[in-house]
This record gives C-alpha cells, sequence and structure tokens, in this order.
C-alpha cells in the first residue's frame, strides 16, 4: 500500500511537465488567457493531490491517526472552487471572444479536468485505477467518498477511525 501511495504521489508531479511539454510544445498549442488558466488550474490540483498522496504514505508508514496537513487541505477544499470559478470565468470570456478552438478549448478541458479533480479529491472517488477500486464499485454499484473526505471527517470528529 506504502508503494501504491508513493506512485500516485510521484505520478501526480509527473503528469505537470508532462502535460505541459506536450500540449504546448507537441502539439503547439498557444499559451492564451483560457489555456494558461487551465492548464493553471489543472497544475494546482495535481499539486494537492500530490501532496495529499506524500502525506497518506507518511500516515500510514508513521501509523499516525491522520495525515498531516489537514488543516491546510480543509481551507483548499474551501478556496479551490474560487479558483475554479475565476478560471471559468477567464475561459468563458475567451469562448464569447470569436478566437480559435485551439486559443479556447484546450483550456476550456483542462478547467473541466481540474474540477473533477477536485471532486476527486475532496468528495467523491472517481478515479478507480486498480481492481479492488473496480469490484468495490462493480460491487456497491455507487461511487464512495474519497479518501481524503474521509480523512478530514475523521478529524472533524464526524467519522470513527478505521479498524
Amino acid at each position: 500500500m506504502l508503494s501504491r501511495l508513493r506512485t500516485l504521489a510521484v505520478l501526480e508531479l509527473v503528469n505537470i511537465p508532462l502535460f505541459a511539454v506536450v500540449l504546448f510544445g507537441v502539439l503547439g498549442l498557444p499559451p492564451t488567457p483560457a489555456n494558461a488558466a487551465g492548464f493553471a488550474l489543472f497544475s494546482v490540483l495535481l499539486l494537492e493531490g500530490s501532496a495529499y498522496w506524500w502525506a497518506k504514505a507518511a500516515q500510514v508508514r508513521s501509523r499516525a491517526s491522520h495525515p498531516a496537513g489537514l488543516p491546510l487541505f480543509r481551507l483548499l477544499r474551501a478556496a479551490n472552487p474560487v479558483l475554479l470559478a475565476a478560471g471559468g470565468v477567464v475561459v468563458a470570456w475567451q469562448l464569447t471572444g470569436g478566437v480559435p478552438w485551439t486559443h479556447t478549448w484546450p483550456g476550456a478541458g483542462l478547467a473541466v479536468f481540474a474540477l473533477l479533480e477536485h471532486v476527486n479529491y475532496f468528495h467523491v472517488q472517481l478515479s478507480h485505477q486498480n481492481r479492488a477500486d473496480l469490484a468495490r464499485l462493480w460491487r456497491t454499484r455507487r461511487l464512495h467518498r474519497s479518501h481524503l473526505a474521509r480523512d478530514l471527517a475523521r478529524q472533524a470528529g464526524r467519522e470513527p477511525l478505521p479498524r
């Protein structure tokens, strides 16, 4: 489990420069306000995800009751919707400007991806990458609270500690 948590943390970080190189280098997307805003939102959410997985790995390693940094994640859970809305305004503003699709739609897609990452980390688990996750989804036929959402609830005393 510890190696899976570390892998998740590293992959979230690696995806930031990888996407930058592919989108802006290989595909040559212009760094317009919409594309830059979408990429910035995407990057911020991936950084938050990586930070959580590192904290979770440290918790597992030390057998602590909670991962470190939960007050910061509580703040991010409240701040992210404001950031996502601000980025959405930038993208929407450029969508109405009559510019080529490459100037806006990639940024819009990245902003949507960032929104989905926020939901995936702070609310319900949308990402199912291994057999255990897929089996649980298939068995229960519903999405489950994310690991971070459960950790935040436990720290607030709204959910019991796992056994």
